[in-house]
C-alpha cells in the first residue's frame, strides 16, 4: 500500500478532531503532536472562530527588512558555495575577502544562515535518545517485595583479567542473595546468576536496577532481553532515573562496603576473587550487624519468597478484549497490513493491544504499557519518553494478567 502522508494541515485538523471528542487533555494532545500550549490553544481558538479556514498559515513576512544583506553578496556567497560543497562559511568568506577587499562582507554567523536558508547545509540527523518512566515509586515494606541489583564497577585482579561483580540484594532485609564476579555485563552472564538465586530464596514481585546493559536497552519501553525473562517469571522490571544513583541508595551503600572488604587490594585471580566474595557474602548476612536494621543482622530479617522458580516459563496473558500481535525475527509486528517496529528484545513474543480511542491503541507487554499507537501515523509513540508508564497493581500479587485502569 502507498506510504500516508501528512501536512503540517493535516495535523493541525488531528489535533483539533482529537480535542473535540474529548479523548486527550490539551496537555496530552501537545505532548502527542510536539507542540506547546500556547500554540494548541491558537489553533484551537482560530478554528472556533473562523473554521477550517482559521487554521491555514498566515505569512510572517515583514514589509520591510532595512537591516537584509544585499542581494549581490549573498549572491556571490551562494555561487562559492555551489562551487564548492565542502567549504564552510569561514572559508568562503576568506576567499571573497581576497578578491574583493572593498565589499564589507557579513559576519560569519548571517553567512551559515543563508547557507541554511537556500538548502546549502545538509543537517545531522538528531539522535533520539530513550525516555523513562520516572522516579520509582514502590516502597520495600516487606521481604521480596523489591529487589536491588547492579554491577560493582569493573577491576582487575592481580592476573590482568576484568572482573564485573554481579550483586542480588533484598530490599528490606538488605539481604545479600547473589555476589558473582563475571568475564562481561553480557546477558548470557547474568540470567545463570538470576536463576540460581531465584532456585535459592524464590522469586520477588519487583527487581530495581539502573539503566545499563544487561537490565535495560535504548529499546521501546528500554526492554532488555533479561527484563522480558524477569516479566515472563511475573517479576516487574523496576528501573530508576539516568544518572541517579541514590534512588537504589541501600545497594550503592552495600557496593562501598563490598569494595573495602574485597577489593583493597584485588585477589590473584578471579577465582581467588570469587571466594573473597562468598565469605563476604556469608559475614554480610549471617554475622555483621546492620546499622539500619537497628544492629539485627540482615539473616534475622529476611525470609525466602513463597514464589517458587517454576519448571516451565509461563507465557504472558492479557485480558480477552485485548488483540494479540506476535513480535517476528526484526522486532516488527502487523498492524493494518504494515510492518510496526517494535524492539528485538521481543522477538517471538506477543503484545497486546487495547482500543483506548478512535483509531488509537495502548500496546502493552503483561503489565507494562509500552506506548500508543495511532491508526493514522502507523508507529509506537514510546510512552516513557512521556512519562506516562502505567505501573499495575503489583503490591499483593505477582506480576501476571493485568486488567485495564
Amino acid at each position: 500500500m502507498p506510504w500516508k502522508e501528512t501536512s503540517p494541515m493535516d495535523q493541525k485538523r488531528f489535533l483539533i478532531n482529537d480535542h473535540r471528542r474529548g479523548t486527550f487533555t490539551v496537555s496530552a494532545l501537545c505532548a502527542r503532536y510536539g507542540v506547546s500550549r500556547k500554540t494548541a490553544y491558537k489553533w484551537i481558538g482560530r478554528f472556533e472562530q473562523e473554521g477550517l479556514a482559521g487554521l491555514a498559515d498566515r505569512s510572517r513576512r515583514p514589509r520591510s527588512s532595512p537591516t537584509a544583506t544585499d542581494e549581490r553578496i549573498v549572491e556571490a556567497i551562494v555561487t562559492l558555495r555551489r562551487r564548492h560543497p565542502d567549504w564552510g562559511a569561514r572559508k568562503l568568506l576568506r576567499v571573497l575577502e581576497q578578491r574583493h577587499s572593498e565589499t564589507a562582507w557579513p559576519a560569519r554567523s548571517t553567512v551559515c544562515d543563508l547557507l541554511d536558508r537556500y538548502g546549502l547545509v545538509t543537517h545531522r540527523r538528531r539522535r533520539r535518545y530513550p525516555g523513562h518512566g520516572g522516579r520509582p515509586a514502590v516502597s520495600m515494606s516487606e521481604p521480596n517485595e523489591t529487589w536491588t541489583a547492579d554491577f560493582k564497577g569493573q577491576f582487575r585482579t592481580t592476573d590482568g583479567i576484568y572482573c564485573y561483580p554481579l550483586t542480588v540484594c533484598d530490599g528490606y532485609s538488605r539481604y545479600l542473595l547473589g555476589c558473582k564476579g563475571l568475564a562481561s555485563t553480557e546477558h548470557e552472564g547474568a540470567q545463570p546468576v538470576f536463576e540460581r538465586v531465584f532456585k535459592t530464596y524464590g522469586l520477588p514481585k519487583i527487581i530495581r536496577t539502573d539503566n545499563g546493559c544487561p537490565f535495560a536497552s535504548s529499546g521501546l519501553g528500554r526492554l532488555s532481553r533479561l527484563s522480558v525473562w524477569w516479566i515472563r517469571l511475573g517479576i516487574y522490571p523496576e528501573l530508576i532515573e539516568p544518572g541517579h544513583p541514590e534512588q537504589n541508595g541501600r545497594h550503592e551503600r552495600m557496593h562501598k562496603t563490598l569494595k573495602r572488604a574485597t577489593g583493597r587490594p584485588p585477589a590473584a585471580s578471579g577465582r581467588a576473587q570469587q571466594r573473597r566474595f562468598d565469605r563476604f557474602l556469608l559475614e554480610y548476612n549471617e554475622e555483621r550487624p546492620h546499622e539500619a536494621l537497628d544492629m539485627d543482622t540482615p539473616a534475622s530479617r529476611y525470609r525466602p519468597s513463597p514464589r517458587e522458580f517454576p519448571s516451565e516459563l509461563p507465557a504472558v496473558s492479557y485480558p480477552a478484549h485485548f488483540e494479540l500481535r506476535f513480535i517476528s525475527r526484526n522486532g516488527h509486528m502487523r498492524f493494518n497490513k504494515i510492518a510496526v517496529s517494535v524492539t528485538h528484545a521481543l522477538i517471538g513474543e506477543h503484545v497486546g493491544l487495547e482500543e483506548v480511542g478512535d483509531g488509537i491503541w495502548d500496546v502493552y507487554y503483561g503489565p507494562m504499557r509500552l506506548g500508543q499507537i495511532d491508526e493514522r501515523i502507523g508507529r509506537i509513540e514510546d510512552a516513557l519518553g512521556r512519562r506516562m508508564r502505567t505501573v499495575k497493581k503489583i503490591h499483593n500479587e505477582a506480576v501476571s494478567p493485568m486488567s485495564p485502569d
